[in-house]
């Protein structure tokens, strides 16, 4: 199991990883919802690794045969080694190569706040509201944590209709 989690997991991974490292110097010059499209478009092609993953397991290891709860481990530990070239592939682009990132995803929060015709108010209350999670997320643990839930529901998803999908129970010996 061990090999086909690597193989998979890491095929996985690098997508993502590639995928962001391609991408995001375009951020600012595409609309948020397409760059939104464009990311979980391939966080799915990317966990679809977890599809075949638990195929080669079932045909490999488990003889043409896998139960839905090992093929939901084995789709689960792909896509969370996947998940982890995600939250580091973007730690290293936050740090290395976009420091500014909060402060300028702040200033598009609060534009798109004044473009609504918010009031002064909420306009300042989104601010403060802005400010305390740039705080937050100088915490290197916090950014992690919220890099990690963007694939995740993803990788959930995937995972379980891999299981659901390629579970087969084994064939009655004559």
């Amino acid at each position: 199991m061990k090999r086909v989690v690597l193989l998979y997991g890491c095929l996985a991974g690098l997508i993502l990883a590639v995928s962001m490292g391609a991408t995001v110097p375009f951020m600012h010059h595409i609309p948020n919802e397409l760059a939104m499209a464009i990311g979980y478009t391939t966080m799915v092609i990317a966990f679809l690794m977890a599809f075949f993953g638990v195929r080669a397991y079932r045909d490999g290891e488990g003889h043409g045969a896998i139960s839905f709860g090992r093929a939901l481990s084995v789709a689960l530990l792909i896509t969370l080694l996947g998940s982890v070239f995600y939250v580091m592939a973007w730690e290293i682009i936050y740090h290395f190569f976009m420091p500014d990132f909060m402060e300028s995803y702040s200033a598009a929060v609060l534009e798109k706040a004044r473009a609504g015709g918010a009031t002064a108010a909420q306009l300042a209350a989104q601010t403060k509201e802005m400010a305390d999670f740039a705080e937050l997320y100088k915490n290197p643990w916090v950014s992690i944590a919220f890099t990690l839930l963007e694939p995740l529901p993803v990788a959930v998803l995937m995972s379980f209709a891999a299981a659901l999908i390629l579970r087969r129970r084994p064939l009655a010996a004559a």
